[in-house]
């Protein structure tokens, strides 16, 4: 079934994708770091967190996980090809479940679930999306998500 703005509401408590990984590295913890002006030594210092850390590395930055999450609705397939202009209305939960380890590089990917469509004026429509998001080799979820987008009817 192509997810559709027309017809994600039928999907609501159903997982509706699974992701493909999305591989991060340092090098993109360290900027993510220095433009969000929280370029601490357990994120951005490899050295001196393999001696410290009780981890034994990095740590991804929890918002930067989050922030994934519009990326992970692109490859998901939930950019609705009859919607336009979809604006991020914010989120309802938000949990850092796991420490992330980013080592030579870590990978992540999510698990979509609908959770709440609404219906609003001028054609537009709520999407209240679930996103489990995992690291490759953990048997853990890293992150969890409650995210809202609204969208506008082409």
């Amino acid at each position: 079934m192509t997810l559709l703005l027309a017809n994600i509401h039928e999907q609501i408590g159903n997982e509706v994708a699974v992701t493909d990984w999305v591989e991060l590295d340092q090098m993109q913890v360290n900027i993510f770091g220095e433009i969000t002006r929280w370029a601490k030594r357990g994120h951005n210092d490899a050295e001196w967190a393999k001696e410290h850390s009780p981890h034994g590395g990095t740590l991804v930055h929890g918002f930067f996980m989050v922030s994934l999450v519009t990326h992970f609705l692109e490859l998901g397939g939930l950019l609705y090809k009859d919607g336009k202009n979809p604006l991020n209305y914010g989120m309802d939960k938000v949990r850092i479940l796991s420490p992330v380890v980013v080592g030579d590089g870590v990978r992540l990917r999510d698990r979509i679930s609908v959770m709440d469509v609404q219906d609003k004026p001028d054609g537009r429509r709520l999407i209240k999306t679930a996103h489990q998001i995992e690291a490759d080799g953990s048997e853990k979820p890293a992150a969890y998500v409650e995210y809202l987008n609204f969208w506008t009817r082409k």
